[in-house]
């Protein structure tokens, strides 16, 4: 894996997620109640701190859980909620460990099908259906992993030129359209809620 992303907009950070597989898996996860950019950003920041150039599932998996935490509230920190993203990033590196032999790669690697990619990720710690389908996608548009069928188990992140999610994102015009989709997501939900009522 070795591709050009720009998921946070940032040439250092998303050279790691483009080398990458367990930065790419890690940048995932963290993307919830915080701007898509500081999300995959975080990964780059992980490493840093550690000391490294990359990430290791075995290395994250055996730190000190609270040292680990310690390291994420640093400040700039790498999430909102750096306590419970630095209990989830481990719980996820020691679920590779166990069934992957640390190898993030190994879970889309030999994928038959989009459906069994897609419960493989759906079973990593901290990733549910939608999260999920959008790494999916993500997959197939970005890092050329197209199993049979990866498009429909990706659901409407699928299509192509959706711009629903980061698996669209190319660079700055791109993730405009994303974010601009999203916002509309919002309000028409927040419609649906004020109607309900």
């Amino acid at each position: 894996m070795d591709v050009t992303l720009h998921l946070a907009q940032d040439p250092e950070a998303d050279a790691l997620l483009g080398r990458s597989p367990l930065a790419a898996l890690v940048g995932m996860l963290l993307d919830q109640q915080i701007p898509m950019e500081w999300a995959f950003k975080g990964p780059a920041t992980i490493a840093q701190r550690l000391g490294t150039d990359d990430l290791d599932a075995h290395e994250i998996a055996a730190h000190d859980p609270e040292a680990f935490a310690a390291l994420l509230s640093q400040k700039p920190a790498v999430h909102r909620y750096p306590g419970s993203m630095a209990k989830r990033i481990q719980q996820l590196c020691q679920y590779l460990v166990e069934h992957y032999d640390g190898d993030a790669e190994a879970v889309w690697k030999d994928a038959p099908t989009g459906k069994e990619l897609l419960k493989r990720l759906a079973e990593l710690p901290g990733f549910g259906k939608q999260k999920a389908q959008i790494f999916l996608a993500l997959l197939g548009k970005q890092l050329g992993v197209q199993p049979t069928g990866w498009r429909e188990a990706a659901g409407s992140y699928g299509e192509p030129k959706s711009f629903r999610s980061v698996a669209d994102i190319t660079g700055p015009e791109s993730l405009a359209k994303v974010r601009a989709h999203k916002q509309e997501m919002k309000a028409a939900a927040k419609a649906a809620k004020a109607t309900g009522k």
